[in-house]
């Protein structure tokens, strides 16, 4: 089973680098429009400004109709282009670009996580320290409630409030 599933795991893999690269997800749209309109221009005997702008109009699916294949190898050529711009170069640079722009600014980094686990736990030891010199007894410590977010093992858990640092009134 393990054998069947690899190739789906590499093409994942590769999906998963093409699609948090900018670089590759424009260079491969511009790549895609200069080899499907050379092989256009090729195929239907067009010449290269012509060919481009056919592959420009096809891949980004407006379809002016002013230029249109005519050959079936151009047909061919015309809806492998479409398919692959629709369904996976269009909606990969969307989604990489929405994802940068719902980013919670908010939020606590790694690092920021840490420090305030370490000052909690000093907090936690100094005040066991100030209660013992007094005599006090500290109530116990509630069970410890699984963690959940990224980088996290436990499973999820709700959510409750907002996460983050605020930001300074000014």
């Amino acid at each position: 089973m393990e054998l069947v599933l690899l190739p789906f795991r590499w093409i994942y893999r590769a999906l998963v680098w093409f699609a948090n690269s900018p670089r590759t997800l424009i260079t491969s749209y511009l790549l895609m429009i200069v080899v499907a309109g050379f092989i256009y221009g090729e195929v239907e005997e067009r010449s290269p400004a012509d060919a481009v702008w056919w592959a420009v109009v096809t891949a980004s699916t407006v379809g002016y109709g002013d230029i249109s294949p005519t050959t079936w190898a151009g047909r061919t050529l015309a809806a492998l282009l479409i398919s692959t711009m629709v369904l996976l170069v269009i909606p990969l640079i969307t989604a990489h670009f929405a994802s940068r722009l719902i980013v919670d600014d908010n939020a606590f980094e790694h690092e920021e996580q840490e420090q305030l686990k370490a000052d909690v736990r000093r907090m936690r030891a100094l005040l066991e320290e100030l209660a013992t010199r007094q005599g006090i007894d500290l109530p116990p410590l509630p069970p410890a409630q699984p963690v959940s977010g990224p980088g996290s093992a436990s499973p999820p858990v709700a959510r409750s409030g907002r996460a983050g640092r605020r930001r300074p009134r000014w």
